[in-house]
């Protein structure tokens, strides 16, 4: 069974940070990725990774604030959010796959708030 849990989530003021963690089993622990949506929009492309390669590609807004890596022995997918912003403010979901996947195959995700 494919399983995705999501945690770390939580309620930050603007710059603050936040580790947004996946753990995964039932599936081969392969390119991942973290993808969100804000309140009243679609789903939104944030980062992936090549656990095997280290390649990193990340979505404009986040570039140089947040870093996804793996722990591929334990097969948890991270994101360490930095000088978060109101607009960062969407749940997050952990994604098996691209960022060109469907999205379908991801985990009910972890609401993050940022607010002052």
């Amino acid at each position: 069974e494919v399983q995705l849990v999501e945690s770390g989530g939580g309620l930050v003021q603007p710059g603050g940070s936040l580790r947004l963690s996946c753990a995964t089993s039932g599936f081969r622990f392969s390119v991942m990725s973290w993808v969100r949506q804000a309140p009243g929009k679609g789903l939104e492309w944030v980062s992936t990774i090549n656990p095997f390669t280290g390649q990193r590609l990340y979505a404009d807004p986040v570039q140089g604030r947040f870093t996804i890596s793996t722990d591929n022995v334990k097969k948890i997918l991270y994101l360490q959010m930095n000088s978060l912003k109101l607009e960062d403010t969407a749940v997050y979901f952990c994604v098996n796959g691209g960022r060109y996947s469907n999205y379908s195959d991801r985990g009910q995700g972890t609401q993050v708030t940022v607010s002052s």
